[in-house]
């Protein structure tokens, strides 16, 4: 997910037994001349709402996730309130979020040595997301449909440096083609 889509995502979007997420809309930041900023629910960036399946890891920390919100205020787990609001049910601010994010690592950084975790802004979860499905074949139209992206022409644009296969591989493939139809 977008991070304005994890920020928008409501538990009424959450099917905890079936293991899915339904992402219907985007929490962004709106600045108007002389009146600050808010922030404001929008579509998503496709305009097109999606399911995401996730795994039962992700399932049980969730589940933990609302139970915790829940201890602090029953208002926090309706089914219209905000998964990943602040303590008031409010959205939470997408800059900070990133800012926080990046504030968080660093003392990881400390602990697990800076060799062993990298610098990464919160928005590379999502492109280290895509990278391992398509590294592990996944195919593009399943990544695609993941990342909410219009097309799988999209997917394959900005991931194309990731996407398997080398000149290499699809030379001896074609080869290999060729020969066992001369065979034939």
């Amino acid at each position: 997910m977008r991070r304005g889509e994890a920020l928008a995502l409501r538990w009424r979007d959450v099917d905890l037994e079936a293991g899915a997420i339904g992402v219907r809309r985007s929490a962004g930041m709106v600045r108007v001349a002389g009146e600050g900023a808010s922030i404001v629910e929008t579509d998503t960036k496709s305009g097109k709402p999606r399911v995401v399946d996730i795994d039962p890891a992700t399932v049980v920390v969730l589940k933990a996730h609302r139970k915790a919100r829940g201890s602090l205020a029953l208002q926090l787990v309706r089914e219209d309130s905000i998964v990943f609001g602040d303590a008031e049910g409010r959205h939470r601010n997408p800059e900070h979020t990133s800012r926080q994010f990046v504030g968080d690592l660093a003392p990881c950084r400390r602990v697990l040595g800076a060799e062993t975790l990298p610098v990464i802004r919160l928005h590379d979860l999502r492109h280290t997301h895509a990278t391992v499905l398509l590294t592990a074949r996944e195919p593009v139209h399943v990544v695609s449909q993941r990342l909410g992206h219009a097309s799988p022409v999209v997917t394959m644009t900005v991931y194309a440096h990731v996407l398997p296969g080398s000149q290499r591989e699809a030379a001896e493939l074609f080869a290999r083609l060729i020969r066992g139809a001369s065979e034939a």
